[in-house]
Formats: structure tokens, C-alpha cells, sequence
């Protein structure tokens, strides 16, 4: 099933996704990056919302579950 997230790309590059996801396993994702700035209300959103988040990423379990990733080669 395909799922739509709104989020925020900086001009380096760096994503924040405005809204969690919690998903079973890894996918693979498509980023559409539209032609428009982002409105004041979805930036602050980003910043409210980046240490709830964290803390949730920052928990051992789910180092465990993306800990697969490691054995990924760089690109």
C-alpha cells in the first residue's frame, strides 16, 4: 500500500518528515520535491515535532530493528 508523508528539504539536503512512521519492516521510498516553499505553519511543525521524534529514534529497539542496514554496502 502506498502511503503519502508530508516533510520539509533543506537546501542541504537534510528531511524532516512533519508526521511519524511507523512501519513493520524497511522500504524502499520515492521523494517528489515540489516547486514551492514550505508555509511558516509546516516549518515550525518540523521543529516541534524533530525532539518527540527523536527520542522515539533514539530508543534501543529501534537501533535493533534498522541495525540490517549495516550490512548494506555505501553507494
Amino acid at each position: 500500500m502506498l502511503q503519502t508523508f508530508k516533510g520539509i528539504i533543506d537546501q542541504r539536503g537534510k528531511l524532516k518528515i512533519l508526521d511519524q512512521i511507523n512501519l513493520p519492516t524497511s522500504r524502499r521510498v520515492i521523494i517528489t520535491i515540489l516547486d514551492e516553499e514550505p508555509r511558516e505553519e509546516d516549518i515550525n511543525m518540523a521543529l516541534l515535532s524533530e525532539a518527540a521524534l527523536a527520542r522515539d529514534w533514539e530508543r534501543p529497539e529501534e537501533d535493533e530493528a534498522w541495525s540490517h542496514l549495516a550490512q548494506l554496502p555505501s553507494l
